[in-house]
């Protein structure tokens, strides 16, 4: 392309880019470009113009650079395939159609500002960091199996879609080697980071994403080399983390978010070093953590009001230190019902920070929720051990018991005398012992086989026998219980 080709605009661009030197059409730093279709010749730049010019050869000791500012560019910016060997700025643009850079080979992209239909950046490849502060894209972003070499930055951006079931931003199979800076990100439309490998942390603290009904982020088996931070994050539809590899923290304190009838949060069968949900709105869906391993799991209960899927969850430490009862009724919405594993989880999590009187609180609640999945016979001998010994997390109950009976006893026997059963062989009657011959069944203090009580007092040996061997079976089997816990 000649230079007598170009406009009065494009001129000035093509002799600026040799050199590096700047061109910025904006009459004020303010200036919108989303009002850009208004502009006229100019400030306009033909697509075609750019393309020749990135593609052109460099002049012996320049080191060329685009640096474009405040321009319309008409036309389709194809770079497909092409390698620009030369930094790209086209900040606060507007393009009348979609830049098409499928797999191009690009030392650094900057669209700061720039308002565009859609941008196809998929497979490219970026030197550099890849930079769209503030970007205004009306269609989908496409950066899937892109690998840009800096970070990603997209604060306070906004991406919207007109067609729901394609997502907006694609940065699945990507790779971004410092992170994955959206501070102040607005998004219509899903988000899609399926597979991504981000080298830094992920940024969405201030974010809104909206998607009601589908997936507000979708985000599965994501690798993180830091942390994700979203704090005050704003999601409208599920967040889908399934898979992913967190060895920081995800940190959603202070955040809202809303699915109603579905997962606002599942991340389940992931590997996370702290997930926080502090101070946050309370989830309007599902928490689904299953078969996840999680360090430090931080929330307060109110924050989950819903239903939890928690089976094969495992936690070392569980903040802020909360009561059992707090903690308890979590456990009881859990969707797949009765769950062994989280009250084990639960009760480990208190022994952890010395907590035993709560761990045995939790492991008496797993009892008695287990208690209603058998069948009648099973459940009134667990009433049983819940009320003598507490299936052995009350072992005090089982003394009260045996006291109480003892002093029934004493007092019943020491009023009535029963008759020896051989006046010249038998021992001193002592109704303290003898109740005790009956109450317990292993020791033998030699009273119950000289006496033979008649009547009702009959009846009261037969059931203290019986009350004796019930107390005894239960305090061994919550004895073992309690071995075997530790």
């Amino acid at each position: 392309m000649e230079i007598n080709e170009l406009t009065t605009a494009e001129a000035l661009v093509w002799r600026a880019f040799p050199k590096g030197e700047p061109v910025d059409f904006r009459e004020a730093a303010a200036e919108n470009a989303a009002d850009g279709a208004d502009w006229g010749p100019e400030r306009t730049i033909r697509a075609s113009v750019l393309r020749a010019l990135l593609l052109s050869t460099p002049q012996d000791g320049e080191i060329p650079r685009l640096r474009l500012s405040g321009a319309r560019i008409t036309g389709h910016l194809n770079l497909m395939y092409a390698v620009v060997d030369h930094p790209l700025h086209l900040r606060y643009c507007h393009f009348d159609e979609s830049p098409d850079l499928y797999g191009t080979r690009l030392r650094q992209l900057n669209l700061r500002g720039s308002v565009l239909p859609s941008v196809n950046l998929a497979s490219t490849r970026i030197d550099g960091p890849l930079r769209m502060t503030r970007c205004r894209v009306r269609g989908p972003v496409r950066l899937a199996g892109a690998e840009v070499a800096g970070a990603l930055f997209l604060d306070d951006a906004e991406l919207t879609t007109s067609d729901p079931s394609v997502p907006v931003l694609q940065l699945h199979q990507a790779a971004l080697g410092d992170g994955f800076a959206a501070p102040g990100l607005r998004v219509r439309g899903e988000v899609l980071l399926d597979g991504a490998k981000v080298g830094g942390s992920v940024n969405l603290e201030g974010a809104e994403l909206s998607n009601p009904g589908g997936h507000a982020l979708r985000a599965q088996s994501l690798e993180v080399q830091a942390d994700i931070r979203a704090r005050r994050l704003r999601a409208e539809g599920g967040i889908d983390l399934r898979g992913a590899r967190v060895p920081g923290r995800l940190d959603l304190n202070w955040s809202r978010l809303s699915n109603p009838g579905g997962m606002a949060l599942r991340a389940s069968s992931c590997v996370i070093g702290e997930l926080w949900l502090f101070r946050s709105e309370p989830l309007d869906g599902t928490l689904h953590l299953r078969r996840s391993r999680i360090d430090v799991l931080g929330f307060e209960p109110e924050v989950t009001p819903g239903k939890v899927l928690f089976n094969n969850l495992t936690y070392t430490a569980l903040t802020p230190h909360e009561p059992a009862e707090r903690r308890l009724p979590l456990l009881e919405r859990d969707g797949d019902g009765y769950v062994p594993y989280a009250y084990e989880q639960l009760a480990a999590a208190y022994r952890h920070v010395g907590d035993e009187g709560a761990a045995r609180r939790v492991q008496l609640a797993k009892q008695r929720r287990h208690r209603a999945t058998l069948p009648w016979l099973g459940r009134v001998w667990g009433h049983l051990q819940d009320t003598t010994v507490g299936y052995g997390f009350r072992p005090l109950r089982a003394a009260v018991w045996l006291l109480s009976l003892l002093a029934a006893g004493s007092i019943a026997y020491a009023l009535h005398h029963p008759l020896p059963l051989k006046p010249d062989e038998a021992p001193h009657f002592n109704p303290v012992f003898y109740t005790l011959d009956l109450l317990l069944p292993v020791i033998s203090f030699g009273q119950e086989g000289a006496f033979a009580p008649t009547g009702g007092y009959q009846f009261l040996s037969y059931a203290l026998i019986l009350t004796g061997w019930i107390l005894a079976t239960t305090v061994i089997a919550g004895v073992s219980r309690s071995v075997t816990r530790q």
